[in-house]
C-alpha cells in the first residue's frame, strides 16, 4: 500500500475541497465554543468553593475523559465511518457550556472531602461532569476530522489540507478566547458560557447538514487503552510522533492555558481596561492566531518537501525561545512576543506531525492510529493542568516552571526530530506498509 488509502484516487480536487471545508467548518465553531469558556475557568476556585487542586482536576477532566474515549472512538470510526460519530461528538460537546451555567447557579453545598482533592462542592461536581461530557464529544470530533481529511487526500496534498484543518481549529479558538475574556469582564461568566453553548450547537448543526460520509468503514477489530502497547509494537515511528504531540499539548494546552491568567494577575499585567481574565484571553488569542497563521502559511511547504520532519526543527526551537522569554521578562510586551513564538512553533510542528502520521497510516487504520496520536496528546493535556498550578504556586515558581518547559520542548529535537529525519520511511513519497 503506497498511500493512506487505496481509494484516494477516486476523489477529485473539487470533492476533496468540499469534504475538507465541511470538516473545517465544524471544528472552527467547535474551537470558538472551546475558547469562549477557557479564560474564565482558571479563576473559579473561590466561586465554586473548591481547592486549587480541585480546580486543576476540573481543568483536566475533559482531557481525562477524551484520553479514555480516544481508542473506542477510533475503533468506531474505522468500523462505521466518521460522519455520525463526528455529529454525535459535536452535539455532546454542546452540553458542557450549559452545564457550566448550571454549576455557577448551584447552591454552594459541600458534598464531602476526597483525599488529594480536598472538599468537593455541588458546583464543583457539576463542572466536573460538564467537562467530562466535553471530553467524550471531542474524542469523536478530533479523530473523525483527522480520519476524514487523511482518507480523501494523498501524500501530495495532505499537508496542505491537514494544515487548513488545524488552521481552522486554531483560528476558531482565539476568536472564542477574545469573546470569552471580554464577555466575562464586561458582562458575566454566564453570558460567556451561554455564547459557548450556542456556538457549539451551531457546529453540530453545520456538520449534520453538510458533512458527507467518505467511507462506510469495514474494520471489525477493537482497540482499547490496554491494547495500545501491542498496537505500537513494530510502529516506533508512531510513538515518536505521539511524543511530539504529547509535548506540544502538555506545554500549550496544559501549562500555558492553565497558568496565564494567574501569571497576569501575579505580575499585574494589564491591557487597557482589561484585568487578568481579559489579558489572558487576548494574549492566548495572539498565540493561537500566530499558530493558525503559521499553520496556513507553511502547510503548502510541507507538501513540497521530501521530508516534513525538517519543519519540526525551527518549530521546537521557536517554542523553547518563547518559554525562556516568559520566564525571564514578566512584562506585557515580552509576554505577547513570547506567546507568539510559542504559538508559531506549535502551528508548524502540530500539522507536520499529523501529516507524517497520515502518510504512514493505511486507510483502514486511520481511526486507531489517530486515536494513538490523540491519546499521547491527551496525556499531556491531562497532566499539564494537574501540575501547572502547583508548579507555579508551590514547587518552582513562574520563572523556573517556564525554563523547564523550554528544556522539555528542546528535548524533542533529539527524541522526535533526529530519529524521524534518519528514518527513510518518513517522507512524502514513501510510506510504510500495513502490518
Amino acid at each position: 500500500m503506497s498511500e493512506a488509502s487505496t481509494e484516494e484516487t477516486a476523489h477529485t480536487a473539487g470533492e476533496i475541497r468540499t469534504i475538507a471545508l465541511a470538516v473545517i467548518a465544524g471544528i472552527f465553531f467547535g474551537g470558538v465554543a472551546t475558547g469562549v469558556a477557557f479564560p474564565t475557568l482558571p479563576l473559579l476556585d473561590e466561586k465554586l468553593v473548591i481547592s486549587a487542586v480541585m480546580l486543576s482536576f476540573i481543568l483536566s477532566a475533559n482531557r481525562i475523559a477524551r484520553l479514555l474515549m480516544n481508542t473506542p472512538a477510533g475503533t468506531i470510526i474505522d468500523r462505521y465511518g466518521a460522519r455520525k460519530p463526528m455529529i454525535f461528538g459535536l452535539f455532546t460537546q454542546a452540553l458542557a457550556p450549559f452545564g457550566y451555567i448550571l454549576g455557577l447557579n448551584a447552591p454552594a453545598t459541600i458534598l464531602g472531602s476526597v483525599p488529594g482533592l480536598g472538599e468537593v462542592s455541588l458546583p464543583g461536581l457539576v463542572f466536573v461532569l460538564s467537562r467530562l461530557f466535553w471530553g467524550v464529544g471531542s474524542a469523536f470530533v478530533f479523530i473523525g476530522a483527522f480520519a476524514t481529511i487523511t482518507y480523501v487526500t494523498t501524500a501530495d496534498n495532505r499537508g496542505r489540507w491537514i494544515g487548513y484543518m488545524r488552521g481552522g481549529q486554531s483560528l476558531g479558538f482565539p476568536t472564542g478566547l477574545i469573546v470569552g475574556g471580554v464577555l466575562t469582564d464586561l458582562a458575566t461568566m454566564e453570558t460567556a458560557f451561554l455564547a459557548a453553548g450556542v456556538l457549539a450547537l451551531i457546529a453540530g448543526t453545520i456538520a449534520t447538514l453538510v458533512l458527507p460520509n467518505v467511507h462506510s468503514g469495514t474494520d471489525t477489530r477493537s482497540t482499547g487503552l490496554r491494547e495500545l502497547p501491542s498496537l505500537l509494537t513494530g510502529r516506533p515511528t508512531v510513538l515518536l510522533i505521539g511524543f511530539g504531540n504529547f509535548t506540544v499539548q502538555f506545554l500549550w494546552g496544559g501549562i500555558v492555558l492553565s497558568t496565564l491568567a494567574r501569571y497576569a494577575n501575579v505580575y499585574d499585567l494589564e491591557i487597557a481596561l482589561l484585568g487578568a481574565a481579559g489579558v489572558s484571553g487576548v494574549v492566548m488569542a495572539v498565540g493561537v492566531l500566530t499558530s493558525g497563521a503559521t499553520t496556513l502559511g507553511t502547510s503548502w511547504i510541507s507538501d513540497r518537501m521530501n521530508d516534513r520532519t525538517l519543519l519540526t526543527v525551527p518549530a521546537f526551537l521557536s517554542m523553547a525561545a518563547g518559554f525562556l522569554l516568559i520566564g525571564s521578562v514578566p512584562t506585557i510586551e515580552a509576554l505577547l512576543v513570547a506567546i507568539a513564538l510559542v504559538g508559531g512553533g506549535m502551528g508548524v510542528a502540530a500539522p507536520a506531525l499529523m501529516a507524517i502520521l497520515g502518510d504512514l497510516t493505511p486507510g483502514d487504520e486511520l481511526g486507531r492510529m489517530g486515536s494513538v496520536y490523540n491519546v499521547m496528546g491527551d496525556i499531556g493535556l491531562s497532566l499539564g493542568p494537574l501540575v501547572a498550578i502547583p508548579a507555579v504556586d508551590n514547587w518552582f515558581g513562574y520563572q523556573w516552571t517556564y525554563v523547564l518547559c523550554a528544556a522539555l520542548v528542546t528535548s524533542c529535537l533529539l527524541v522526535v526530530s533526529a530519529p524521524l529525519l534518519r528514518n527513510p520511511d518518513v517522507s512524502t513519497t514513501g510510506v510504510v506498509e500495513a502490518d
